[in-house]
């Protein structure tokens, strides 16, 4: 087929010998399987800002590390200089999340490069050895559902653990190969530490696989595993190998508001007495 304008440099810097053909393409990005020497891998072509319909909103740019204060400052400005930097930042997130991950155990598609917008990464193939499926694509037993949402938790957990967070975890971006779920399409990934919106995003993307696999085994429908894994985490005690439940025991207990307000008005009285006593202090008036 037709090289893609994009692709162009990896052929002429031998990186990509061949375009096979285009795997799909989609609201954030255009996929071609191509050839490099004997291994058969995709190329991930973003789109540009405007001919995308996932937009950069800013609950998933907090916390995203720049290059400095001048790229935070234009992003924020979203002058024209800031809009290239936050359209970079976004490429890479997803660049990062990707090495990240794969250096953790999660399973997404190996990552081999990216080049100036696109990113090389692994093919990953089904028992035929062509692309594999969407999770959407397939049917389950109530068993076999009951396994691959425990497994999808699992990564999930192992994904906080390396301290990311999907964001738009569903059945549309999980691919199934030989071995199992794949996860795929990580440029809207969170920074678990740096973003306020973590929990909740969080919490929706373990409600989405809920509510998919509850499809097919509905007592999955009554388990809480986002609430349990994120109070697990806030305790400093998340590991890849926790011990999970699927159960979260609510706090019922009503706060003692007289007591919170006593103790507000222990530290205002005591902050008004330092400021008097520094306000009346001999030693300022021997000067």
């Amino acid at each position: 087929m037709k090289i893609p304008k994009s692709i162009q440099p990896l052929v002429d810097d031998g990186i990509v010998d061949e375009v096979l053909r285009q795997l799909k393409s989609g609201k954030e990005a255009s996929v071609f399987v191509v050839r490099s020497g004997d291994q058969i891998r995709c190329a991930k072509v973003y789109k540009e800002a405007n001919q995308r319909g996932f937009r950069t909103h800013a609950q998933y740019q907090e916390g995203r590390r720049v290059r400095n204060s001048r790229q935070a400052r234009a992003m924020e400005k979203s002058s024209r200089y800031g809009r290239k930097e936050a359209e970079e930042a976004w490429q890479n997130a997803e660049v990062d999340a990707l090495y990240r991950l794969a250096a953790a155990g999660v399973r997404v598609p190996q990552p081999y490069g990216y080049f100036d917008g696109v990113l090389l990464m692994e093919l990953v193939a089904g028992a035929d050895g062509q692309a594999a499926p969407r999770l959407n694509d397939l049917e389950f037993t109530p068993a076999l559902a009951e396994e691959y949402h425990r497994r999808l938790v699992l990564e999930v957990v192992r994904m906080l653990c390396a301290g990311v967070i999907h964001g738009d975890l569903s059945e549309y971006n999980v691919l199934v190969d030989e071995s199992g779920p794949v996860i795929i399409d990580l440029p809207q990934a969170v920074d678990a530490a740096g973003n306020n919106n973590a929990c909740r995003m969080l919490l929706r993307d373990v409600e989405n696989l809920a509510m998919y696999f509850g499809r097919y085994a509905p007592a999955i429908l009554t388990t809480d595993y986002g609430r349990e894994i994120w109070e697990i985490y806030e305790s400093g005690l998340l590991h890849p190998e926790a011990q999970l439940t699927g159960r979260f025991e609510r706090d019922e207990a009503l706060a003692d508001i007289d007591a919170v307000l006593k103790e507000i008005e222990a530290v205002r009285e005591e902050a008004e007495r330092r400021r008097w006593a520094a306000k009346n202090d001999p030693a300022d008036e021997a000067q």
